[in-house]
């Protein structure tokens, strides 16, 4: 492989595999994923409602790099589309749609009367605009990498494809903002603006009466202990961390935690041009050697769910009955080995297929214990079927050029699919993310049935396709991980977070009745 093709990959897996919080200091090692437990003192003396912010950083929903900001996008910017906690979509800028037969033109008409918050109206030209920014964004460039053009309308913005997606509508819950340098403007329910005390959000006149506060005090930090000592003093009211990522954030006292579903899936890839998972039997076996509940409710803390399909288990796409056919079963394992002719041979157990032993490196960032746990784990359990197996921890860097290589039998891999759900990087010929050289045509015809269908058809076409994957598996899924809101304890309900905005639906929570600090 040429030194600019492995560059690329590197940048490529950097990206799409990357799960870290972004634009924030790397903060010290937290304790191992930490679980809060339910304080049982009275509620604390509420005080003002606040939330966090980095004045220094950008607020732009599509440039800015900084997680804490990002996330009170939710407050200030819409997009076309929303996604709830089944990732099922909902319109918001978006009054209604059109698509072409071939699944690649896709015509969205906008709401009419809709301003930004300088009065201003939303127009085809600001969508797509915005949409075009988007294109070219860390954020949003990968999942928009099909789009060859989006063009405004009479009142609508038409977007292409490159190739067919049933259900783009589940990618464009992307912010549409207005305007550039950092604070752009936006049509969301607040508007972002600067005192003598600092920073907050002050409710839109026409939506301040369905709002829960009409004026939000940002409480500015600069790096990630003072968000921890903010938190932790009580001086801003909730925060959002991945509390098994690599850069969890070390809080504590008494707090609450509201997990919310994300498509971060964590999974096993193969080396499917040589060695021992070139053999279909072997990959089959190893997907009912995954113990996941094992993983999730222990290593992982309850921070995941357990997934035997690439898809959330909350969306219409999880068919249960066909996960089941691949659900934790070291017999059926054993059985899968012995019927492909790996057999038990010599003093050590270790199976043989002919003078092939079934001997599998499994590479895994080192860089994340909980990665790590999971991978010692698996580990653990082939090597009770009769496979010898050895796991090697690497840092990122060097992890990321031993798949761009495909020095691996096994790797130990995390990626944010988006929200529709496509498989494609992961298994197509020529997927960024197919680093074991995977390809079966079948199944490629399978995956394009998917993609290009939608509603029920697209439902029912997932089934098929994971069926197929089922038969001759590219990689083996563990689970999807769980992100989570951290409030303080008794007061703030109704939350609905989801991956996109932890503050859908704000006009419906319930928030205590704050005193101002003295």
């Amino acid at each position: 492989m040429g030194r600019y093709r492995l560059r690329l990959c590197v940048l490529l897996a950097a990206c799409l595999l990357v799960l870290a919080a972004c634009g924030e200091e790397t903060p010290p090692p937290p304790a191992p994923l930490p679980t809060p437990t339910p304080s049982a003192s009275p509620a604390p003396e509420p005080v003002e409602f606040a939330l966090a912010s980095y004045p220094g950083s950008s607020f732009h929903p599509a440039a800015g790099d900084n997680r804490t900001n990002l996330n009170l996008g939710g407050l200030l910017y819409e997009g076309l589309f929303a996604l709830d906690q089944q990732f099922q979509v909902r319109p918001v800028l978006c009054q209604s749609y059109t698509v072409s037969e071939d699944a690649r033109a896709w015509t969205f008409v906008l709401k009419p009367d809709v301003s930004f918050s300088d009065g201003s109206p939303l127009t085809a030209a600001v969508a797509a605009a915005a949409l075009e920014e988007a294109r070219t964004s860390p954020l949003y460039a990968s999942r928009l990498a099909d789009v060859t053009a989006v063009r405004p309308g009479e009142g609508s913005v038409t977007i292409t494809l490159r190739t067919p997606n049933g259900n783009l509508p589940a990618l464009l819950d992307i912010p549409i903002s207005k305007g550039g340098g950092e604070r752009p403007l936006g049509t969301g329910p607040y508007l972002l603006e600067e005192t003598e005390e600092g920073l907050r959000l002050r409710a839109r006149p026409d939506r301040a009466g369905t709002l829960p506060r009409e004026v939000i005090p940002l409480y500015g930090v600069q790096a990630a202990d003072e968000l921890i000592q903010a938190f932790d003093t009580r001086a801003v009211a909730l925060v959002s961390t991945d509390l098994t990522g690599s850069s969890a954030l070390g809080f504590s006292g008494s707090y609450e935690t509201i997990d919310y579903p994300t498509s971060t899936m964590v999974f096993v890839g193969f080396q499917t041009e040589r060695g021992p998972c070139r053999d279909s039997a072997v990959r089959r076996a190893l997907q009912r050697a995954a113990d996941r509940e094992v993983m999730t409710s222990v290593l992982l803390a309850r921070h995941a769910v357990p997934a035997a399909l690439p898809a959330a288990p909350g969306s219409v796409l999880y068919h249960d009955d066909v996960a089941q056919a691949m659900s934790f079963s070291p017999a059926e394992a054993e059985e899968i080995l012995s019927a492909g002719g790996w057999l038990p041979e010599g003093e050590d157990g270790v199976r043989q297929k002919g003078q092939e032993r079934l001997e599998l490196t499994l590479v895994v960032s080192g860089d994340n214990a909980g990665r790590v746990a999971l991978a010692e784990q698996m580990a653990e359990t082939l090597k009770n079927l009769g496979m010898a197996v050895t796991v090697r921890r690497l840092p990122w860097e060097s992890y990321l050029e031993a798949l761009s290589r495909g020095e691996f039998d096994l790797y130990l891999g995390e990626v944010r699919m988006t929200a529709d759900f496509d498989p494609s990087a992961l298994m197509a010929p020529g997927g960024v993310l197919n680093y074991g050289g995977y390809a079966a045509p079948q199944v490629q015809e399978a995956l394009d049935s998917f993609r290009a269908a939608s509603g029920q058809a697209r439902t029912l076409a997932a089934k098929n396709l994971y069926r197929r994957l089922a038969e001759d598996p590219p990689f083996v899924v563990l689970c999807f991980k769980n992100w989570s809101v951290l409030i303080q304890w008794k007061q703030i309900s109704g939350l609905t977070p989801t991956q996109q905005n932890i503050f859908d639906n704000f006009a419906q929570w319930n928030i205590a009745r704050y005193s101002r600090r003295s």
